[in-house]
């Protein structure tokens, strides 16, 4: 005899409130990085112009910020328009401090010391973009923490750091593979584990 699967009408809402609250980050990151996107469908191998489409991703950082504060409760729009100022200058930081890196390692990939330098210059930059990421989530959590102290957490928290990289390299992954549908589910699910593991990361 089947057995119906039921669940209380609280956890039914709190399930829906996060399907919501992904569904609209996921409209969120679509609209205000439309530029990136539309740049990406167009020209067919886009790591040819690093300068072009590392401006782009500067847009990333507000939308990334206001993701998080839209999981964390508030509203994308509000948090887009009150987070943009400092969100767009902490991820110029860390998209300047990756493009330095990828130009050395560029530079150097040919050289002698390149294959003592390259793999460092690699750890760096994904250190980079994990403390960038624990940075931008600092600002709903309204953490007074700068530059370094995200560095530092980054790394004193590193599975999780570590984890959350993963899921977003992932996440563009399967966008590229399917543009449409990926853009209609993945980058909510993914900054929706991403968020939640840097809180863990800030708040521990």
């Amino acid at each position: 005899m089947l057995t119906r699967l039921t669940a209380p009408a609280d956890t039914w809402e709190l399930i829906w409130t996060w399907v919501g609250r992904v569904l609209v980050v996921n409209l969120g990151l679509a609209v205000t990085n439309l530029p990136l996107l539309l740049a990406l469908s167009i020209v067919d191998r886009p790591w040819r112009y690093p300068l072009f489409f590392g401006v782009l991703c500067l847009g990333l950082g507000p939308s990334v910020a206001a993701a998080f504060a839209h999981l964390h409760g508030d509203s994308f729009v509000r948090a887009y328009r009150r987070h943009f100022g400092r969100a767009a200058l902490r991820w110029s930081v860390v998209v300047g401090g990756v493009g330095v890196v990828a130009v050395d390692v560029v530079a150097l990939h040919d050289a002698d010391p390149g294959a003592l330098l390259v793999p460092m210059l690699v750890v760096l930059a994904v250190l980079l973009l994990a403390a960038g990421t624990l940075w931008l989530a600092m600002l709903p959590l309204e953490h007074g923490g700068g530059v370094r102290e995200a560095l530092w957490t980054a790394l004193r928290r590193w599975p999780l750091s570590l984890l959350s990289l993963t899921v977003l390299v992932a996440a563009a992954a399967a966008v590229n593979q399917a543009p449409v549908l990926g853009l209609a589910t993945v980058p909510g699910c993914a900054l929706f584990v991403v968020w939640h593991n840097s809180r863990a990361a800030v708040t521990a």
